[in-house]
């Protein structure tokens, strides 16, 4: 049974309420941490991903796919509040009775916050480093940041669910396992499951779409391609958290918890 691990979820959302409550700036510099750590993942992927896209090898995704998992290796390890995870850890929390819907949305806002500024200052410092300063190096990650920034609305949406499902999975069935092997290979295994597949996760999104724009130019994208990707991809990934990992895991639990507690 999942129990024990969704009791280690409501600790870890309760240490994330703690922290904001004694600091929104520390809470917010957390938050950029996580979006700033998924920079170093996106950064790894399409440099790898285009050394294959060159030369037009069946490779391309699936390096990209692969390498972006240091992402949440990063995260897990390294600490971090992101966005997407966080719609798991407090709805579930909340459904517990243990946090109020207020304070909840209240922790969403501000993670989303800060990793949109980590996002943003990311890719300035990314800009700095000239790396993707030639077409022949950004061609990939232009190509796939045009390619999120026209997809139909609704496709985005169910993206952007179907993602947060998996990602929120990557956090929590490490739970359940002992050693830091069995641990990161999981992680590892659902984070290029997402990838590969081509669901849509918001703030990777703005890490690709903000780097795309330290390499190519502010004429790379206008603020309607970006928000036409970025609002469905994190509404679909609210749902995917809270609904089909928080609400079902609450449902699906609920008698086995009060078993254990009485």
């Amino acid at each position: 049974m999942e129990i024990d691990a969704l009791r280690q979820i409501e600790e870890l959302a309760a240490k994330k309420l703690k922290i904001f409550e004694q600091s929104k700036l520390r809470y917010i510099m957390r938050s950029m941490i996580a979006s700033m750590f998924i920079g170093f993942g996106v950064i790894v992927a399409f440099k790898t991903a285009n050394y294959f896209y060159v030369i037009d090898s069946p490779f391309t995704y699936p390096s990209a796919a692969l390498t972006f998992c240091i992402a949440i290796i990063l995260i897990y390890y390294g600490g971090g509040d992101l966005f997407t995870g966080d719609t798991f850890y407090y709805s579930y929390r909340t459904l517990r009775k243990k946090m109020s819907w207020a304070q909840s949305i209240k922790l969403l806002c501000y993670s989303y916050f800060g990793n949109m500024i980590g996002a943003i200052a990311f890719a300035s410092l990314t800009w700095g480093t000239g790396l993707f300063a030639s077409e022949q190096i950004h061609a990939f990650l232009l190509e796939i940041a045009h390619k999120k920034a026209s997809l139909p609305t609704s496709e985005i949406f169910f993206r952007g669910i179907f993602c947060n499902w998996l990602v929120c999975l990557a956090f929590f069935a490490p739970y359940k396992m002992k050693t830091d092997g069995a641990k990161m290979f999981i992680m590892i295994f659902l984070v290029f499951s997402f990838f590969i597949a081509g669901f849509e996760h918001s703030i990777a999104n703005m890490s690709v779409f903000a780097i795309s724009i330290a390499a190519k130019g502010w004429d790379a994208f206008t603020a309607g391609q970006i928000l036409h990707n970025l609002i469905p991809a994190t509404i679909g990934n609210i749902i995917g958290g809270i609904v089909f990992m928080g609400m079902f895991y609450f449902y699906i639990n609920k008698p086995f918890i009060k078993e254990s507690e009485e």
